[in-house]
């Protein structure tokens, strides 16, 4: 506990001098989502006029992006100075709106920078992938410790690797595997947590002795401070890394995961290990494999440089962060014994980066334990969650960010409610675009015919499936979905419903037209509202809609299953000389 307790204080108070904006919002992410409403609110009828401060960060709590825009505006306009204007603008790169920061910062752009100014004008630069150019304000400025932490972090983005010694005399253990993750349950039930497990249990039933370990620093840093040095779920051990003190750095705090990985695994002796993206995962994993002398996996489940460039402007892909980024992803791919990925389309992308497709394994989102039982109906499963039993259910268990376009399917329902008032909608899950989803629930008049049900426990994940009876995928065309495909889809499939998803390349891999959902053109509420218009017959769906989600759970129980990923899995080990 006091081990934790020092690391956690070291965490915020290294945020706390860098950033305090940020951290004020992720810890405000980490809070039940009725409070964080209730201070806002309460935080919005303060006796504050015009756009302080506190009223923008309270219309941003809250969701409420036009007002969030409209004060910030109002804010360039008064053109504050000082320690206001600094404050508004690192809210306004907070929540996205870089264009604003540059307005209320303009008038300190004609000075010296100097103290926390230099900092605001360094993230301006860091949140354009401008790396080297955020360094060197901070190094005008003489902020030697600032500057020093980026620098750090625009090293390891430019080729350090860390470094550990040769394991003389390593033995490996047969079928044995340690996994290399970022986070895992049950801290994190994220749709990354939730495959990693699937994937290490299916494993282990198959007679492979199992373990992971995460990032060093996890899951205190994420504000777990009661977390032990070892978690076991459903009988996969999950190893910590969870020193008293971070290593300074970027590079510090590598090298310390890469030494504390090489003691954990010369106490395990696995005979290979597997690691996921992003590619420092891979720096760690491959420079510990190679002090082994063992094959090392990597498995890439995402383009993580298009998902940071897919909340910025265009040119974001031309800027020295995203070069950086998908050249250290196309090396630690190289480098890999087995590179394993989601789909067709990310291995394609794969193979542009160099990667022989001898060397490239296709481990698709998949489905196992309860998803492979008989579905229920949607109006028994409503039952027990106790919701409205009567009525068609539209809706996603998803991750809320923006990129998913969940508004426009808020914007389809809307659309629908005059001609289909049995219609409903549901969804599943939490995080940063869940403010602003409701906020546009209620400008469209349809906040009661949505429910927002927050995150729910894992076991509890596919009786939410069941209760719809139409599930939706309306994804925004970026890099990112276009490559990547989604667990949740998979999952509605093997609980025998339709799906009706944004017609992108990643996803037409999951749904096929006509026989198991429907796609329809991207960021179009009109089309996706079509779509489920032509699914409906009265209060209930029609018959197409039910051989498509029959068609569905048929393909995926075939297809798509963790012990079928598990199985081609312990033959790609063997082939890159794993030891049985």
């Amino acid at each position: 506990m006091l081990r934790n307790t020092r690391l956690a204080a070291s965490t915020v108070a290294t945020h706390l001098g860098d950033d305090p904006v940020l951290l004020l919002l992720q810890v405000g992410r980490r809070m039940p989502y009725s409070m964080v409403r209730r201070i806002a609110r309460a935080a919005a009828r303060l006796p504050v006029r015009g756009p302080g401060v506190l009223p923008i960060l309270a219309a941003h709590l809250l969701g409420n992006t036009t007002q969030v825009t409209d004060l910030l505006d109002a804010a360039q306009e008064n053109r504050p100075g000082g320690a206001q204007a600094r404050w508004m603008a690192e809210i306004a790169l907070a929540t996205g709106n870089p264009e604003a920061a540059d307005g209320l910062l303009e008038s300190e752009r004609g000075r010296t920078a100097e103290g926390r100014t230099a900092g605001t004008l360094a993230r301006r630069a860091w949140y354009d992938g401008d790396m080297s150019g955020a360094v060197r304000i901070l190094q005008e400025a003489g902020d030697g410790r600032y500057a020093a932490r980026l620098s750090a972090e625009l090293q390891v983005f430019r080729g350090w690797n860390p470094a550990v010694d040769p394991a003389t005399g390593y033995v490996p253990r047969r079928k044995t595997v340690l996994h290399v993750l970022t986070n895992s349950l049950p801290h994190t039930h994220s749709g990354y947590a939730q495959r990693s497990h699937s994937i290490l249990k299916a494993q282990q039933e198959q007679g492979w002795d199992v373990h992971a370990v995460t990032r060093v620093g996890y899951p205190v840093q994420v504000g777990k401070i009661l977390a032990d040095d070892v978690d076991v779920v459903d009988g996969v051990t999950y190893h910590r890394l969870l020193p008293a003190r971070l290593a300074p750095g970027f590079d510090g705090r590598l090298q310390q995961q890469a030494e504390d990985l090489l003691a954990l695994a010369l106490k395990l002796r696995p005979s290979v290990l597997h690691t996921t993206t992003h590619f420092v995962n891979g720096l760690v994993t491959g420079e510990v494999a190679g002090a082994l002398g063992i094959p090392w996996v990597y498995e890439v489940r995402g383009q993580l440089a298009d998902t940071w460039a897919s909340s910025r402007h265009e040119r974001a892909k031309s800027s020295e962060r995203y070069k950086l980024f998908t050249d250290r992803e196309a090396q630690v791919m190289r480098n890999a014994s087995l590179v394993v990925t989601l789909g067709e389309a990310m291995k394609q992308e794969i193979m542009r980066a160099g990667v022989p497709e001898d060397r490239i394994l296709l481990g698709p989102n998949a489905v196992g334990e309860e998803y492979l039982a008989e579905p229920v109906a949607s109006t028994e499963a409503r039952r027990q969650l106790g919701l409205p039993e009567d009525g068609v259910f539209v809706g996603t268990v998803s991750s809320l960010v923006e990129y998913e376009g969940l508004d426009h399917l808020l914007r389809a329902v809307a659309l629908l409610e005059p001609t289909h008032p049995q219609l409903r909608c549901l969804i599943v899950g939490d995080g940063v675009a869940r403010p602003a989803l409701e906020s546009l629930a209620v400008e469209l008049g349809i906040s009661g015919k949505v429910l927002f049900t927050g995150r729910v426990p894992r076991a509890r994940a596919r009786l939410h499936h069941l209760a719809l009876d139409i599930f939706a995928v309306p994804r925004r065309d970026f890099d990112v979905t276009r490559s990547v495909t989604p667990l949740k889809p998979v999952e509605a499939m093997a609980c025998a419903r339709p799906v009706i998803a944004s017609d992108l390349p990643a996803l037409r891999e999951i749904v096929t037209v006509g026989t198991t959902g429907i796609l329809v053109e991207p960021s179009n509420p009109d089309a996706l509202a079509a779509a489920i218009s032509g699914l409906l017959a009265g209060g209930s769906v029609d018959q197409s809609a039910v051989r498509m989600g029959r068609e569905g759970r048929r393909t995926v129980l075939e297809q798509r299953t963790w012990a079928g990923n598990a199985a081609a899995y312990q033959k790609a080990y063997a082939a890159v000389g794993a030891g049985e």
